[in-house]
């Protein structure tokens, strides 16, 4: 009698193993009833590049930031936002290990694609000129000469340097905008090289200080930001695709114009697309 109780008893609980098991790997594989479970992901940014990436009562926002919440849903991650500073940030992503990816109106340029990948562009700039009152500035010619902040490790600073040479002893270069745009108010600067939507946001922002903008398409290229991950990382194509799907279902043009107010073109950034 205790032999059959015994067997029935392993029967039953191999059954119940069998059963358990089935139904772990029907979950692990997104099968019906379950679904798939990607790693947590860690995003770094430098949170003073406003409007993309700013600190608001102690919260990292911005453009960038809810482009980013809604390239996680489509791609469909978790993440975490780590606030950690422009140079910090590249040798981060470089390392793999602090942080996952980086997002901070990151520019793709050959450059960097030889350290990092980047994914499909999701913005379009170009550089523009911010000075004050009584400089007489018409083109970025006119920066000859004069003093010029620029955020150091930038194409704002590649820009100013392609106008007055590099190393050039005229460029003051800034831990980042804000300490630029600081110095200008100061005096210590005659103008800031960044990048438009940057500047113009300023302006618009700080009508005060009577800042003056020039733009110079023959000098300063349009460019593209794009999310910026280690060498060879598996999660590119899974961005690529995020990416390219939240502009072609129109919720990156709902994004832009929340934050700044006109229609984005993204028939430039679909023809950057891989």
């Amino acid at each position: 009698m205790k032999k059959k109780v015994r067997g029935l008893f392993l029967v039953l609980m191999i059954g119940m193993a069998g059963f358990m098991t089935a139904c772990g790997s029907d979950e692990a594989s997104g099968g019906e009833g379950g679904s798939d479970k990607k790693e947590k992901l860690v995003v770094g940014t430098d949170a003073a590049f406003a409007p993309f990436e700013y600190m608001d009562k102690g919260e990292v926002v911005g453009f960038d930031i809810d482009f980013l919440d809604a390239v996680m849903k489509e791609a469909g991650y978790e993440y975490d936002v780590k606030n950690i500073g422009w140079d910090p940030l590249f040798a981060a992503v470089q390392g793999g290990k602090e942080v996952d990816m980086g997002i901070s109106g990151i520019t793709i340029n050959d450059d960097r694609k030889e350290t990092f990948d980047f994914s499909n562009p999701y913005f379009e700039s170009t550089h523009m000129i911010m000075f004050g009152e009584g400089t007489d500035i018409k083109s970025a010619n006119d920066l000859k000469g004069l003093k010029i902040g620029v955020q150091n490790g930038t194409t704002g600073q590649e820009a100013a340097e392609k106008i007055v040479g590099q190393n050039s002893p005229d460029i003051s270069k800034y831990e980042n905008n804000v300490v630029a745009i600081t110095a200008l108010k100061q005096g210590q600067v005659d103008a800031v090289v960044t990048d438009n939507t940057v500047v113009n946001e300023y302006v618009k922002n700080n009508p005060q200080d009577n800042f003056k903008t020039v733009e110079d398409p023959e000098n300063f290229e349009s460019e593209f930001y794009g999310l910026m991950f280690p060498k060879d990382s598996k999660l590119k194509a899974d961005f690529d695709k995020a990416v390219k799907e939240v502009i072609e279902n129109g919720t990156y043009a709902d994004i832009y114009k929340e934050w700044f107010g006109t229609e984005p073109n993204t028939d430039a950034l679909l023809e950057q697309a891989e």
